[in-house]
């Protein structure tokens, strides 16, 4: 059951306390508070969590600052839409995602030298981009694989970061205890910069690892959907992380195992960001370069990667997540889908033709509604 407040209510306010400690006395319910900022107002939801059969809708209803309450049908009891239009915004080191925003996150799926770090944020300077992506922690399927150079790298990509002005860097995360050796690296910096702490495809199901991310609220989430199962199955694991308290949480599209998509590394899913806007109120990232895994143009002279990445555009994603490199060859992994650093501009100006299609697909059906 999630009870939703008038926007004019405030924390401080005779109302609001009265309000929550009658709450807080329903017995066997959990309450979790979230407020959402939207563009002109805030709201504030309350999720009653356990059994809530037995409780009267009409007696919330009635309780002073309350403007409705929503029983909930859907699995997904927080993450889900649950007839609401509100959806989950929230702003982190001055960068706002919404499921109506689009940031770009390119980067180096693996960190491997300072030179790499410096000339991938220099050239994202460039392009005017404030986001990107480094990965310090790489779980591989061969244990005799790099996987990744940890924490010893933090330092110098926090500190080149700060100096090239990047906001957010997505960063994953395999271990509770990386977390804090983030925190350190960070604060040793000065805060220069930002992370958004990933959970990979293989992580999806760690349920441990899920409700230790979830538990701190320092950092926003990029939840990956898992490796084999089915998105239904992906989203009740980001629903361990917001039930663990971290509702800032950005779901990522990266393709799916199967023999069919060959000679792509996976088979594209990018048809369902919709799917999960409409299911929940997330945000929706895709990952193009996990998707397709290679590197090949078509006859029209486009790689199969931009291609794939207009398909989630079009489709009304809010986030994408891209390999880029200074010298793709020399990438430590996944160097055949890496995008020469060089070509970023092209990649962003496929991606504007992209994005203005799809607003201009979503002003005529707002116009035909």
């Amino acid at each position: 059951m999630i009870v939703i407040l008038t926007s004019s209510i405030s924390e401080q306010s005779l109302d609001y306390q009265y309000t929550l400690q009658a709450l807080q006395e329903l017995p066997n319910i959990e309450i979790q508070i979230r407020t959402i900022q939207g563009q002109q107002e805030s709201v504030t939801e309350i999720y009653l969590l356990g059994d809530t059969n037995g409780i009267s809708k009409e007696n919330i209803e009635a309780l002073p600052g309350v403007e409705k309450v929503i029983r909930i049908s859907s699995e997904y009891k927080i993450l889900g839409r649950h007839r609401s239009k509100q959806s989950f915004e929230f702003t982190y080191n001055d960068v706002t995602f919404s499921q109506d925003s689009l940031h770009i996150f390119a980067g180096l799926c693996a960190v491997d030298t300072r030179e790499s770090v410096e000339l991938t944020f220099k050239s994202l300077q460039e392009h005017k981009l404030n986001c990107a992506r480094m990965g310090a922690y790489k779980p591989r399927t061969s244990p005799y694989s790099f996987q990744g150079l940890g924490e010893k790298c933090l330092p110098y990509v926090f500190e080149l970061a700060g100096k090239y002005g990047i906001k957010v860097i997505a960063m994953e995360v395999t271990h509770e205890k990386q977390i804090e050796e983030i925190n350190q690296a960070l604060e040793h910096s000065g805060n220069a910069t930002g992370v958004m702490i990933q959970i990979g495809t293989r992580n999806a199901q760690n349920f441990e690892l899920l409700r230790a991310v979830g538990t701190q609220q320092r950092y926003p989430v990029l939840f990956k959907r898992g490796y084999g199962i089915t998105l239904s199955e992906s989203l009740h694991a980001a629903e361990y992380l917001a039930l663990a308290g971290n509702q800032n949480i950005i779901f990522c599209l990266r393709g799916v195992k199967s023999l069919f998509g060959s000679p792509h590394r996976n088979l594209v899913d990018f048809a369902q960001v919709p799917v999960i806007k409409r299911l929940t109120r997330m945000p929706v990232c895709i990952d193009p370069s996990h998707s397709v895994g290679i590197s090949g143009k078509a006859p029209d002279g486009i790689s199969d990667i931009y291609h794939a990445t207009a398909q989630g555009i079009i489709s009304g994603a809010n986030m994408v997540l891209v390999d880029f490199h200074p010298n793709p060859p020399r990438a430590i992994v996944d160097s055949k889908q890496a995008i020469p650093t060089h070509d970023l501009g092209w990649f962003l100006e496929d991606i504007a033709i992209s994005r203005r299609a799809y607003e201009a697909r979503k002003a005529l059906a707002d116009k035909k509604a």
